[in-house]
């Protein structure tokens, strides 16, 4: 009987000893090892808990704990039975998450999403998770419902209790590996699983609203710091300018289903790289000191959220500011946005419409300077025309801030679409750097800087070998673009690393929090606002004659500030109007080190309708997967371990008699 007993715990551990290679286990020397042979660790972008004043949108976990479920293909799937992680194609993400939203059963069972990155063979004819009428509620005219966006689906603005995340190109492929092995292997006893790690501290307390969270300090506002810069300085101990101001507008910061892969480079970025190339080309013009308006820059962040750079720029302009210094609302003639020019380019033409706010002097001769400086590039490709009288107005845009503040804004949008947006991917994950074209953004940005210096100057017959002077370097649009809007050689590019040390590498636009109290002399400044405000103190100085040539310490002179202070510790002192302007709600203020929600005011009607958008905190974010064993097996495992422990005690007791009577018997 002992005997045969031994016999099957041998027979037990020989096949337990089976399920390990010689080769694994000889190459598992420690707990790290182990856990590398276990578990792999995936790269992707989650989509994370955003909250408002009404509630909160985006994803997390639904609980405290991590979300471990099977990974199983959506594809032709038509129900869950268990909790799973869905992989989706990038074609198939705005049916899931409609289903989603239609089928409480269905939704019930899904434990987390993986999205595939897109290869190089597929071709997405569009997709975009925002509104057909992107923040209508701030359009200063009543038809809302008009569709400047046909292809959004609204999906990023609705609140999932599950997570989600982007993979990386390879995750993609290791995933989808998985997934093929567990369908090939579906009564197997072993399936493979992925782990979500996204747990929201506004869900771990239950503040489900920015007002509580806030409270809370499980979450803080979202926001950033933007930029303006004026060419050239402006005389800030003087309170009264007597030179009228032309204020030429962009945006730095984008939207997408996923945080840190919103790049946005159609909209808005191809806009602001225009621009910046735009004062590069102004910067090498002489004669602007003498000119009869002043030419002001200022790059918003934030507007995807509300416009918070727009209307916090308007607002401290009331305060008079020192981050504004310098400027009057009053002294504002023009507001001249750059928008969407990325996708000018279409059959060989290159199209460009002009929307308007308001009828004024101003305004035509703003078009007539446009029209004046696309006319001198010669070419019978290029058309800029007005957009269409139909449009209910001017389309999402920074102006309409302005307009809200005061209705009478004279303003004009340069943009590459008529009637409703010509990019397929607005707010998408897929708006990059395949969206646009150099030369498109190049013309633009030839076009805005012979514009603003034909309106500086206040010139309306300059011949076109006048203009002509107004050159833009196209090979800075290309860097540009190669530093802002991917990740070779993104932030790390010489023209960045040149001004900066940057933090990271791959650029994103999505504007960030704000971790402390807000200010325009200190904390914490995203590398994207750095560069700009470096690359634009710089471009917009004057000669540097009698100043101080290195600001180690401080700048000494009036007018003063110090550019490339990170890149060798020592930095240069340059005359220059540069500022930064902290952009967030405002409804929102900082006092005694904690963010308070003001009440509405009837006086700012923008600010009643404002979210107050705001980030949940979290402690980690992690993506892993594993090979777990089916709970019948395991249920088995016990089983036969209670057996054996039971059939050894009667082995040993039974022994144990046998040899007592064999004693007793000599």
């Amino acid at each position: 009987m002992a005997a045969r007993l031994l016999y099957l715990l041998a027979f037990f551990f020989f096949h337990l000893r089976r399920s390990f290679s010689e080769g694994e286990a000889s190459s598992m020397e420690s707990v790290p090892d182990l856990q590398k042979r276990m578990y792999t660790v995936l790269d992707g972008y989650p989509c994370v808990r955003l909250l408002n004043l009404s509630g909160e949108i985006g994803c997390a976990n639904p609980g405290r704990g991590k979300v471990v479920a099977p990974i199983v293909r959506f594809g032709n799937l038509t129900q869950l039975t268990q909790p799973s992680a869905v992989l989706l194609s990038v074609d198939e993400i705005e049916g899931f998450f409609k289903r989603v939203s239609n089928d409480l059963n269905f939704a019930q069972n899904v434990g987390g999403v993986l999205v595939e990155s897109v290869s190089s063979s597929q071709e997405i004819l569009g997709l975009s998770p925002d509104q057909k009428f992107p923040q209508a509620k701030f359009a200063p005219y009543q038809n809302i419902s008009y569709e400047w966006n046909p292809l959004g689906s609204g999906i990023m603005w609705n609140s999932y209790q599950f997570p989600v995340f982007l993979l990386s190109a390879s995750s993609s492929l290791s995933v989808q590996e998985l997934s093929t092995s567990n369908e090939k292997r579906e009564k197997a006893y072993t399936a493979h699983v992925a782990e979500f790690d996204l747990v929201m501290q506004t869900t771990k307390s239950g503040t489900r609203d920015s007002q509580s969270c806030l409270e809370g300090r499980t979450c803080l506002p979202l926001g950033g710091y933007s930029v303006w810069s004026s060419l050239p300085p402006i005389n800030a101990s003087y309170s009264n300018q007597s030179k009228g101001v032309i204020l030429t507008v962009a945006s730095m910061d984008s939207a997408s289903f996923f945080r840190d892969k919103s790049l946005g480079a159609e909209s808005p970025i191809s806009g602001l790289i225009a621009l910046l190339a735009a004062v590069d080309a102004l910067s090498h013009v002489d004669g602007l000191a003498n000119s009869s308006r002043q030419l002001v820059f200022l790059f918003f962040t934030g507007e995807a959220w509300g416009y918070l750079g727009s209307r916090r720029f308007l607002y401290e302009l009331d305060l008079h500011s020192d981050c504004v210094s310098g400027l009057n609302e009053t002294s504002i003639e023009m507001v001249l946005e750059i928008g969407s020019v990325g996708k000018g380019a279409g059959q060989g033409a290159k199209k460009f419409f002009t929307h308007t706010a308001g009828a004024s002097s101003v305004i035509n001769e703003t078009l007539n300077a446009l029209k004046q400086a696309g006319d001198s590039l010669l070419s019978d490709e290029i058309t800029i025309s007005s957009a269409s009288t139909a449009n209910p107005g001017i389309p999402p845009s920074s102006l309409m801030a302005f307009l809200g503040k005061n209705s009478q804004t004279s303003g004009v949008i340069l943009e590459d679409f008529d009637t409703a947006f010509t990019s397929n991917f607005y707010h998408s994950h897929l708006d990059d750097l395949s969206n646009i074209n150099v030369s498109a953004v190049a013309d633009v940005a030839t076009i805005v800087a012979r514009a603003l210096f034909v309106l500086a100057n206040d010139e309306k017959n300059l011949s076109n070998s006048a203009l002509g002077t107004v050159k833009v370097n196209e090979s800075l649009v290309q860097e540009l673009m190669g530093c802002l809007l991917s990740c070779e050689p993104g932030l790390s590019c010489a023209l960045v690393k040149s001004y900066i040390s940057p933090s990271t590498t791959c650029p994103s636009h999505y504007p960030g929090v704000l971790l402390g109290e807000p200010t325009p002399y200190a904390g914490y400044v995203d590398d994207t606002s750095r560069f700009m405000w470096n690359f634009l103190a710089d471009k917009t100085s004057i000669w540097k004659q009698n100043v101080s040539s290195a600001c180690s310490q401080n700048c000494t002179h009036e007018g003063e500030v110090c550019i490339r202070a990170e890149t060798d510790q020592k930095g240069d002192c340059v005359i220059s109007t540069t500022r930064y302007v902290p952009a967030y709600s405002t409804r929102l203020k900082f006092e005694s080190g904690s963010w308070k929600v003001l009440p509405p005011n009837s006086s700012d009607p923008m600010g009643m309708v404002d979210p107050v958008w705001t980030e949940s905190n979290w402690d980690a974010i992690g993506l892993r997967v594993y090979t777990v064993q089916d709970s019948t097996y395991d249920h088995f495992v016990l089983l036969g371990g209670i057996s054996i422990t039971v059939l050894s005690y009667v082995a040993i007791v039974t022994t144990r008699t046998f040899i007592t009577k064999a004693l007793k018997r000599d």
